[in-house]
């Protein structure tokens, strides 16, 4: 703008310059009369030709310029002007901002394009009401809760749809709740918002039944395949024996074995009536856990005592702090049996290495269990009930492990030795549930 100015003075004068030439030459006296009315004349309208080209130099750009900020106020960032002339620097900082605008204008279309399709692909019902608690925004997963149409929902209040209460209620609840288009138990939740300078309320809703019918379905998908194959395991030869013993007792004569192959089948049936009643006492084991008697548990002589249970394998002890858990001590000498047995039994015979110990790792109590065995086998199963990789096997120790220490709000984990050959297998306790001494 300096130099605009600049060359605006400096134009004035040279339009100004014609006018003092001629009224210096009307004051000389020195021309005939007629003369200077003629020169005078000539002095106006070149004064006059002057302004107006100068007129022009001026309020063109003016308009140019008006016209780019008139385009920018409506929202038109295509627009350029061409730089260059009197307000060369001017045009150049209002293109730049008309790019940077359009840059901007691309980059939130895009973002608001992002957000609608992630509105669109979330499972939760997203409601956005105005400080009059008004909806002005939902997904199509809130349209299907309240089953209506969008334009008709829009702009209704959160007492017409019903949802006035959910809005005065606790920031984060779950509760059972009848919408219009589904009734069950939901997880509500709501947190206050402010955009464009005003107030507004985002309202979440997750469908709580709905992820954990979905749950269970894949729960009962996973052990209707492992009991299908365990019954099978047991009924397949059962059934073959049965053929072949019926078709031994239809043959006249009776061979002269007879008896031995009879009690052979006999055995093997029995045997595999007897693996399959395991089983499903194995189950009902699982499904019958009451919930844990609490007391103070003292980790070190637990370990020790469920250790000389294991005649196998000599177990090593390396013992720790001293560590006092709060749980049903019954309960946790059996998942600790099982954990136990595991590693034994995956540990190279007769040389195999086990050992036990336990730590406190801040918030939590751990007890480790570590073997120099193949490790862990490579599943997402493992802990699954009646899941197993070893022959023979029942699939539920780590399942009963897994469903004690929970009990007790704690984990547990199989892992793969670092730098080593075997498994480790972690339980812990959370900080509330151990107590360090």
């Amino acid at each position: 703008m300096p130099r605009f100015g600049q060359r605006v003075l400096a134009v004035s004068l040279l339009v100004a310059t014609p006018a003092l030439l001629g009224l210096g030459v009307l004051l000389s006296g020195s021309l005939d009369v007629s003369l200077r009315w003629a020169l005078s004349i000539a002095v106006i309208v070149l004064t006059l030709l002057l302004a107006r080209w100068h007129e022009r130099r001026v309020t063109y750009p003016l308009y140019t310029l008006s016209g780019l900020l008139e385009a920018l106020r409506e929202g038109d960032y295509s627009l350029r002007g061409v730089q260059g002339g009197v307000l060369g620097d001017v045009i150049y900082d209002i293109n730049a901002l008309a790019e940077r605008l359009q840059q901007e204008r691309l980059q939130f279309e895009e973002s608001a394009h992002l957000l609608g399709k992630t509105l669109a692909a979330l499972d939760s019902a997203v409601l956005v009401f105005d400080k009059n608690q008004r909806l002005r925004l939902l997904n199509p997963a809130a349209q299907r809760l309240l089953g209506d149409e969008r334009h008709r929902l829009f702009g209704l209040s959160a007492a017409e749809l019903g949802l006035a209460t959910l809005l005065e209620g606790p920031a984060a609840c779950l509760l059972t709740h009848a919408f219009p288009g589904r009734t069950g138990r939901f997880e509500i939740r709501h947190a206050s918002l402010r955009s464009g300078g005003r107030g507004g309320v985002l309202l979440v809703i997750n469908d709580v039944d709905r992820v954990l019918r979905e749950e269970e379905r894949q729960a009962w998908q996973r052990l209707l395949r492992v009991l299908a194959h365990e019954v099978n395991n047991s009924l397949a030869p059962i059934q073959s024996m049965a053929g072949t013993l019926a078709t031994l007792v239809a043959r006249d004569p009776l061979p002269e074995d007879w008896r031995e192959d009879f009690r052979g089948g006999l055995e093997l049936i029995g045997n595999r009536a007897g693996a399959l009643a395991r089983f499903l006492a194995g189950y009902s084991q699982l499904a019958r856990l009451p919930p844990p008697h609490k007391r103070a548990v003292d980790v070190a002589a637990l370990v020790a005592k469920v250790v000389r249970l294991e005649q196998r394998l000599p177990v090593r002890i390396e013992t720790g702090v001293a560590l006092i858990v709060q749980a049903d001590a019954d309960q946790l000498e059996q998942a600790l049996i099982n954990l136990l047995r595991n590693a034994v039994e995956a540990a190279p015979s007769p040389r195999g290495e086990v050992s036990v110990r336990w730590y406190r790792d801040e918030a939590r109590g751990l007890i480790e269990v570590v073997d120099d065995g193949p490790g862990p086998p490579l599943s997402d199963n493992l802990f699954v009930p009646f899941f197993t990789t070893k022959p023979g096997g029942s699939g539920i120790g780590l399942a009963l492990v897994r469903q004690i220490v929970e009990a007790h709000e704690g984990g547990v984990s199989l892992l793969a030795r670092e730098g080593a050959a075997g498994a480790v297998a972690q339980l812990w306790l959370p900080l509330e549930s151990a107590t360090g001494e």
